[in-house]
């Protein structure tokens, strides 16, 4: 890997500030050079909402996603805005209990996983589809190593709550195992 571009999206309340926390913690934990930002929309919570994490083993000279090789939607909207502009190679991963992927969406490598499902019927909680999402990405992806996601989500996450979210990281990570495209 030299530079990755990574847009996790959605609505406000996702925890998608969080998840991108993660990941770049991770990554940084990797040894790897690492940028993050955070746009909310002007509602707290259901506005839009999004993530973007630059990863690389160079200097990072502009610290803000212009085209992702990796898109996370787990919104109708986020999917609707985001898609516009991906490169064919792009890997897309939207929440197929949220987003509904048209005929004319194909361009690219698109797939849709249950992961707010996931997170309720498996995990007990739809507060941690944020982090059954970052399993999966980073399964599909191989964007850091699982050790250094499981170390990066441990360190940012309540106590009361860590075997919780490292539950969910590997709810994603199975999930994704089993992943086609769309």
């Amino acid at each position: 890997m030299s530079t990755r571009q990574i847009r996790l999206s959605g609505a406000g309340g996702q925890g998608l500030v969080l998840a991108g926390i993660i990941l770049a913690e991770a990554a940084m934990r990797a040894g790897y050079n690492v940028a993050v930002a955070q746009s909310y929309g002007p509602e707290a919570r259901l506005g839009a909402s999004r993530a973007e994490v630059i990863i690389s083993t160079e200097k990072i000279a502009y610290p803000q996603v212009d085209k992702p090789d990796v898109l996370l939607c787990l919104s109708q909207e986020a999917f609707d805005k985001y898609l516009v502009g991906l490169g064919e190679e792009a890997l897309v991963l939207v929440d197929s209990s949220q987003v509904l992927i048209s005929t004319n969406h194909r361009k690219p490598k698109i797939i849709a996983l249950p992961l707010q499902r996931a997170a309720m019927e498996q995990v007990g909680s739809k507060l941690v589809t944020n982090v059954v999402a970052l399993g999966a990405l980073n399964a599909l992806a191989g964007i850091v190593s699982w050790e250094h996601l499981a170390t990066a989500v441990a360190a940012r996450t309540p106590s009361k709550y860590r075997d919780q979210n490292l539950k969910a990281l590997d709810v994603g990570r199975a999930l994704a195992s089993g992943a086609s495209l769309a």
